[in-house]
């Protein structure tokens, strides 16, 4: 665990630098709204594109290997961003974060289910958390704040760094080999090969078990992707942006992390329609905030960030639970796919939806939207509920 969550960190570092920053410099080469929203929009869609594959690489390859070269390929392209603020060379460097972005988060995601027993998923995953939230909650509204104050290569370099934990990806391959040695017959690759129909019937059962969670997750996610990359410019005050960076990742860190010790007790879907709800109503907070462009109303700003990001913690957490509940153990790795692809398609259709909504129309109407989309997967929670009572 010590070498996931180092590696895990340190992945996130980079990501974390980048995500409201790279924006920023598309605006600085003279990219609009649309043009800002796929800069994030494109990482996630190299992300998404990217994750399938990963469980036959870390099959053939095994994590160690492929955790490094996620590493490499998310954070080494940091400082090229320096060469050029053009919006095409921003959105190729992009698209090679976001193939080790999709490296990064499927592969931690399948190591902590495999390192930790299910029994003590939810806490587990709490830590895991923990160790992406922390990155999130230093470098979300302080990246922006270090681009004005110091200037954009500090935030470049701060993001190339965490290459350097590299070293950690060797301690935590061999770790889950012993795992799957101990284990032996529920190892990734040992089960005897199914039949086409028991195949078949297993997609089905598959599909069943992960695309509800993967919906409700992305619907938190297209909020909190939107808030985090155009709160930087929607809002009048650096102050404002910066409280409500801190607080949106401060209450996510702090409810992906209790939240799994929580539903360890009480069950997974106990929590899913609440956190619904406050995603939805922290979206029309932070609409309101800005309705007018000349003067950000701070305190529905701040309320509507908080808001978004107890749900968006929470939700992460308790999605990744009810995937994980899902699938046998050696499934862990397509289970972890699936939610990543979640996470990421809303994190980057919430950067396009709102930067294409924002430039067509206004910042209040594109996060309204972003509402409405969020309160849609209310029956699908709905439904989990009942399957898990």
């Amino acid at each position: 665990m010590p070498a996931l969550l180092a590696l895990t960190a340190s992945g996130f570092i980079g990501y974390s630098a980048l995500f409201p920053v790279a924006p920023m410099w598309a605006v600085r080469g003279g990219a609009n709204e649309a043009g800002a929203g796929w800069v994030n929009g494109v990482l996630m869609l190299a992300t998404i594109l990217t994750q399938p594959s990963v469980p036959k690489l870390l099959n053939r390859f095994g994590a160690g290997r492929v955790l490094a070269a996620g590493l490499v390929l998310l954070n080494s392209p940091a400082l090229l961003h320096l060469f050029s603020d053009h919006l095409t060379w921003i959105l190729t460097l992009s698209t090679i974060r976001g193939l080790g972005f999709g490296i990064l988060t499927v592969t931690g995601s399948a190591a902590v289910a495999n390192l930790v027993a299910p029994a003590r998923h939810g806490a587990a995953i709490g830590v895991y958390g923990a160790s992406i939230a922390v990155p999130q909650l230093l470098l979300l509204p302080a990246g922006p704040w270090l681009a004005d104050v110091a200037g954009f290569w500090l935030v470049f370099a701060v993001a190339t760094l965490p290459v350097v934990m590299i070293s950690a990806a060797p301690r935590l391959a061999r770790a889950l080999r012993e795992q799957e040695s101990e284990r032996g017959h529920d190892a990734p690759g040992s089960a005897t090969e199914e039949s086409d129909p028991a195949k078949t019937g297993r997609y089905r059962t598959l599909a069943r078990g992960l695309v509800p969670p993967m919906v409700i997750l992305l619907g938190v996610t297209l909020a909190g992707g939107a808030l985090i990359t155009f709160t930087p410019q929607m809002s009048t005050s650096t102050a404002a942006t910066t409280g409500g960076l801190t607080l949106l990742t401060a209450t996510a860190a702090l409810s992906r992390w209790r939240l799994g010790a929580f539903a360890d007790r009480y069950g997974a879907t106990a929590f899913l329609v609440p956190l619904i709800m406050c995603t939805v109503a922290g979206l029309v907070l932070a609409a309101v905030s800005v309705a007018d462009p000349q003067s950000t109303r701070i305190g529905a700003l701040l309320l509507g960030m908080t808001l978004v990001g107890v749900a968006y913690g929470g939700l992460q957490n308790l999605t990744l639970l009810l995937s994980l509940a899902s699938v046998r153990r050696k499934e862990y790795n397509t289970a972890s796919a699936v939610w990543n692809i979640g996470f990421d398609s809303g994190t980057g259709v919430g950067s396009v939806l709102v930067g294409t909504l924002a430039a067509g129309l206004s910042f209040p109407i594109a996060l309204i939207a972003a509402a409405g989309a969020s309160l849609a997967t209310l029956p699908v929670a709905m439904l989990q509920r009942r399957r898990f009572r």
